[in-house]
């Protein structure tokens, strides 16, 4: 058996405002990344000369479906993979409309980095504010500020640097440290510091946007600031019952935190049963030691009652069960959220059954300030709620761990999502008051 191998992968999303550029910036990533094939270069070229363009639209190499691009927009989260000799990357590319905020919560949930763009000559507006305010919540690791068609305003580094300064003092009151924080003169257009760092920025002697996008430091699980032991979300009971396994039970699921090696004792979530792993399966083969991320089966040495939706997790530091809690969402319906509705909570691989109770707080991310008892939460509206469960879930804060501290609200009757949940008073962690 062999430990697993670690890559070096970095996930990273996009959000910004309509028009400053996200499509074009993307686009750039993967051409100067030599991410796209000739045929599409090719196909791209065609339809820049029939549009009248001198150079390469690279817009269209990340464009939706043709009726997003005939209204001027994008309307959901696309994944897009590039790669550079020292790093991998998996983007999720948001709108930058104000009615798909949610897509923006979906898209950097998981994200190590993203990379927020604003238009030079508009400088940090409403939008931005909101989608910074956004990404504190969900407690992005690293954030870069792309202050994108720098080539468009007159004395570009002092407009570089008054949204530099302005951005900076914003990403202090929610929460950031200085050096999680970058800010980058860029023009998508024409690649100045994407690839290379430009002759035509020389008030800026920082990195390139890809030059940082490969060396910055990130944290190798990104499941949040603080180190846990295992945490593993049972997806599949596995008995195949055949001649040649008659007695194979597994446990499959990914690891949402932490490692687990044959030999280490874990706990069942919510029932607290112990008992040890004896083994660990994969398509390729056993390992020796699984981390983070990875897919596997667990075979555990006793036969206990273990089912879809459970949590093995490591003793030392195992969350309590719980089946009230209070939480920070981010409501994604179209109908507001109103006290005494009845919900479903997915948390992990389990789903139950939930009722909202009080409406503690709403918050008002242009000002980074909580609005004490709002009526009711309307679509985009970030707040704290609290909630009573038909079962109890083991859960982690969410500031400790990003997988298990998070959930989704559904609706019952149409299955849809309702509400993006983040488990504690995350809104705590925002300075009130510091916004303008």
């Amino acid at each position: 058996m062999a430990a697993e191998s670690t890559t070096q992968l970095l996930r990273l999303a996009t959000a910004g405002s309509v028009d400053d550029g996200k499509s074009t910036l993307v686009g750039r990533l993967l051409y100067d990344t030599k991410s796209v094939l000739a045929d599409q270069i090719d196909a791209v070229t065609r339809a820049s000369v029939d549009k009248g363009l001198a150079t390469p639209d690279l817009s269209l190499l990340v464009d939706g479906l043709r009726a997003e691009r005939e209204q001027g927009i994008t309307i959901d989260v696309a994944h897009r993979y590039f790669a550079t000799p020292k790093r991998t990357f998996v983007l999720a590319d948001t709108p930058g409309h104000v009615q798909y905020t949610r897509n923006t919560v979906s898209g950097a949930s998981t994200a190590q980095l993203v990379i927020l763009l604003v238009d030079a000559r508009k400088g940090v507006i409403e939008q931005t504010r909101r989608h910074a305010a956004v990404l504190a919540l969900l407690g992005v690791p690293k954030l870069v500020l792309a202050v994108n068609k720098i080539d468009l305003v007159a004395d570009a580094a002092r407009v570089f640097t008054e949204i530099a300064a302005e951005f900076a003092a914003l990403t202090a009151a929610l929460g950031w440290a200085p050096e999680d924080v970058l800010e980058i003169p860029v023009s998508a257009l024409h690649g100045d510091n994407i690839a290379a760092r430009s002759n035509n920025t020389p008030y800026y002697d920082g990195p390139s946007l890809i030059e940082h996008l490969e060396s910055v430091p990130v944290d190798a699980d990104s499941s949040g600031r603080h180190a846990l032991g295992l945490r593993f979300p049972v997806q599949y009971v596995i008995r195949p019952r055949t001649a040649d396994y008659p007695d194979y039970r597994g446990y499959a699921g990914q690891i949402a935190a932490g490692s687990v090696a044959p030999g280490d004792e874990i706990v069942v979530l919510p029932s607290g049963i112990r008992t040890t792993v004896a083994r660990i399966d994969t398509p390729d083969g056993e390992l020796a030691l699984a981390q983070t991320g990875r897919s596997v089966t667990l075979l555990l040495t006793d036969e206990v009652d273990i089912s879809r939706g459970d949590i093995l997790a490591s003793p030392a530091d195992a969350p309590e069960p719980v089946d009230a809690l209070d939480a920070t969402v981010c409501w994604l319906g179209d109908k507001p959220l109103r006290p005494g509705a009845r919900l479903l909570l997915k948390h992990g691989t389990r789903t139950t059954q939930a009722i909202v109770g009080a409406l503690l707080e709403r918050f008002d991310e242009q000002r980074l300030a909580p609005e004490p008892d709002p009526e009711t939460l309307s679509l985009n509206d970030i707040g704290r709620i609290s909630l009573r469960l038909a079962e109890p879930i083991p859960a982690d804060d969410y500031r400790v761990n990003r997988h298990t501290g998070s959930f989704l609200l559904i609706d019952p009757a149409g299955g849809n999502t309702l509400a993006a949940g983040l488990v504690g008073d995350v809104l705590s962690g925002v300075e009130v008051g510091a916004g303008g």
